[in-house]
């Protein structure tokens, strides 16, 4: 803005300066406070509602949340991104006009003196006061007078929504009405956290709303969300309807696969006592073996140096490092305090230089640090480099499907995930460790050896062997896994391997699939073997839907269930105890909740596949263009002369081919690609490391993103193209693309 000068942004501004009482301002050039006089003159124009936001952490997320929830009733101004300083303020306020009918603002301040300003600018009707923690605390003599300094941003405001379990706000907001939240209950709306979502208590209803998140930083964020249009005068069910439509904010924290095997977090954008917390938890959700934190010093804490260093060992005392090596130059100095086993490094290049991290393996390592420590360029270092194809995974997403599933079940039902086949292309031990960390009761592999691999990185779940061999019978016990029993050979054969020993077995019957399980006429010797064999352990009892998914063969689904019921039934009778029955896949738990039972398999649905509505694809593919080419028609294009052409056409060149699982079949323009939001089709055969598309109708750059399936392009359609199904797209893409795991920071 600044290069185009004061006055031409007064004229692009078409805002009438003629009757301002202080229209000799513009002979001041290039000012904070004639940016702020200026906005703070146009928002008196402005006659409709606004809401401002201040507070230490959240600003920005509620924000976007509550504009995404309100608006299909209002044309909403908001402040971009994170513009919420002394200068991005002004410019947050400066695009209001007639037509808007909300403005919700953000406001951020780091020293006494400064919400004075930014009061003018905003003049919030409506306020939101979302917490008061440790940021920007050196700014202030004490918590209590920061908070009074955030709280002038409300002196106009009617209401202020806040949390009423924080008293120093409450104290800060005295002489202004408050409509508040709590978890204590002591608000005007009061949440209990109940297992699969939040209870909403008011002195008018009661509502549940499903739980979209799980951690405690987005749990209040949506307290906030909640209480300001329970202020509004929503009802609950459009308040839980427009809850479940919430989408995901970019993301912070990310995981990529490293050297020598390692997983590498990267979270060196901030660093401050809240986010090190968060940071801390999403390694613990994803690592289970060997953690290490690489750990810049603080900035801006407002506290004595020996006081945020004791702050931060407490932080990381109970997180179960194997190693914390300390960055700058207060860490590095007192890095004895941190862990038993830490090391300090003045600098980021000195760690490089001096650590040893080529030599990690098979750990996952937490990099956090705030900016002026370069810590990315450790990052690039760790992180295993290989070709411009990845395959991200969102694990926002991935959190709220896997919610919606649970809001279907009773809190007695458990929850089985199937993680075979490579969690569905999208990384086992991964999403394992994940749904592990979000309490789901088992998983589900195909073969022992899936098992072994979870196992050997620490899942502790329960594992149901779906498809054991006989030589992996050891395996079953030596790893604790328990296999499912299909056929009479195959129980005959393990009694005889296991020798007496105990093992934990589920019961597959075949009702209607035909594919593995026991059928009518093998009952009678089964019941027989089990009598006569207690050391095996009926942990459940399970059959597999046919066509759970189709409304044509819903009958036929009622006939398996009566099926299921009946063998099941015989089975406890002769064992003399009850097992856990489970009977319905990710189709069967969305169609049939009267065949839930004491157990459910959710599989495919998880990553959002399947066409099922209120899901959220989960797994995006993609790559890059390498390189762009003008070829004349004259001209053919990849192996056997296949791509041809009749005008000049401009071709791209992706980094992709079948080696990472994108088919042959979708060569010759069976295929397309998204570039820049508009579809490319294949020319030419599919290359074992590479594709070509055709692109001149497309605007597209060498090295542009190139979207293969995912956000913006479902699998489903892509599929489609080749007569196959989603679940093979994703479970054929190859371990040699880097999967990069995304949540929200």
């Amino acid at each position: 803005m600044y290069k185009r000068g004061i006055r031409q942004f007064i004229v692009e501004s078409e805002v009438d300066i003629s009757e301002m009482p202080d229209a000799n301002i513009l002979k001041v050039d290039k000012t904070i406070s004639f940016l702020q006089k200026l906005a703070a003159y146009k928002r008196k124009q402005f006659t409709n509602p606004v809401i401002g936001i201040t507070g230490s952490n959240g600003k920005t997320i509620i924000k976007e949340w509550l504009y995404q929830v309100l608006e299909k009733d209002y044309s909403i101004v908001k402040s971009p991104g994170s513009y919420n300083s002394q200068i991005g303020v002004p410019l947050s306020v400066w695009p209001v006009n007639s037509w808007h009918t909300l403005g919700i603002i953000e406001a951020g301040i780091s020293h006494s003196g400064e919400m004075e300003n930014l009061c003018e600018v905003i003049r919030p009707d409506i306020g939101i006061f979302t917490n008061l923690l440790s940021a920007h605390d050196e700014g202030f003599i004490s918590r209590e007078v920061k908070a009074r300094e955030k709280a002038k941003l409300f002196r106009y405001a009617t209401c202020v929504i806040c949390c009423a379990d924080d008293q120093l706000i409450l104290n800060a907001l005295q002489a202004i009405p408050v409509f508040s939240w709590s978890h204590k209950g002591k608000g005007n709306v009061n949440f209990e956290q109940q297992e699969n979502g939040l209870l909403v208590k008011t002195a008018a209803e009661r509502f549940f709303i499903p739980l979209l998140f799980s951690d405690p930083a987005s749990i209040e964020n949506l307290c906030h969300v909640v209480t300001l249009m329970i202020h509004l005068g929503y009802k609950s069910g459009e308040i839980i309807a427009r809850v479940a439509e919430l989408k995901k904010l970019p993301m912070r924290l990310e995981m990529n696969d490293a050297v020598n095997g390692c997983k590498v977090i990267d979270d060196s954008y901030s660093n401050d006592f809240s986010s090190l917390k968060i940071a801390l938890d999403f390694l613990r959700a994803q690592i289970s073996g060997e953690k290490i934190l690489i750990l810049s010093d603080l900035v801006q804490t407002g506290l004595p140096e020996k006081d945020w260093i004791d702050e931060v060992s407490n932080i990381i005392s109970g997180c179960d490092l194997s190693e914390v090596h300390a960055i700058g130059p207060a860490l590095s100095a007192n890095y004895k305090l941190l862990h038993r086993n830490a090391k300090g490094y003045p600098s980021a290049e000195t760690f490089l230089e001096e650590s040893g991290w080529m030599h990690w393996r098979n750990r996952g390592i937490l990099i956090k640090g705030a900016r002026l420590f370069r810590l990315e360029q450790i990052a690039e270092r760790l992180r295993r480099h290989v070709h411009g194809t990845i395959m991200e995974i969102d694990l926002v997403a991935l959190n709220r499907n896997l919610n919606t599933f649970k809001s279907r079940l009773a809190p007695s039902t458990k929850l089985m995930v199937m993680v075979k086949a490579f969690a569905y292309g999208s990384g086992a031990v991964e999403i394992a460790g994940f749904l592990e960390h979000n309490g789901v009761d088992y998983l589900g592999v195909a073969y022992a050896d899936e098992g072994v691999v979870l196992r050997n990185h620490g899942i502790r779940l329960p594992v149901l062997v779906m498809n054991p061999t006989p030589e992996s019978y050891g395996l079953l016990v030596s790893y604790n896994l328990e296999p499912a029993v299909y056929a009479l050979r195959q129980l005959n054969d393990l009694i005889q391997k296991l020798r007496g020993e105990r093992l934990r077995i589920h019961i597959k019957l075949d009702t209607g699939m035909h594919r593995l399980g026991f059928e009518a006429q093998d009952m009678d010797q089964l019941l027989k073997l089990l009598k006569q064999n207690p050391q095996l352990e009926v942990s459940s009892i399970y059959s597999h839907l046919a066509a759970s998914d189709e409304s044509a063969h819903d009958a036929f689904t009622e006939l398996q269930a009566k099926k299921f019921l009946d063998f099941s039934g015989r089975i406890e009778s002769v064992i003399g105890y009850s097992t856990v029955k489970h009977l319905l896949n990710t189709a069967g738990i969305l169609r049939f909740p009267k065949f839930h039972f004491e157990m459910v398999r959710l599989g495919i649905g998880l990553y959002g596949q399947g066409n099922h509505t209120g899901l959220e694809p989960v797994v995006t593919l993609k790559t890059v263009i390498s390189q762009i080419k003008n070829i004349d028609p004259s001209e053919t294009i990849g192996y056997g002369r296949h791509g041809k052409m009749d005008r000049p056409t401009r071709i791209a060149t992706l980094a992709i081919g079948y080696a990472d699982g994108y088919s042959r079949a979708f060569g010759r323009g069976k295929g397309k690609v998204l570039i820049n939001g508009k579809l490319a089709p294949t020319i030419g055969n599919i290359c074992m490391d590479m594709t070509m598309v055709d692109v001149t109708d497309v605007e597209a750059s060498e090295g542009d993103e190139v979207i293969i399936f995912g956000k913006g392009l479902s699998a489903e359609t892509v599929a489609s193209w080749i007569g196959t199904i989603s679940y093979e797209l994703l479970t054929a893409t190859g371990e040699r693309v880097r999967r990069i795991f995304h949540t929200a920071g």
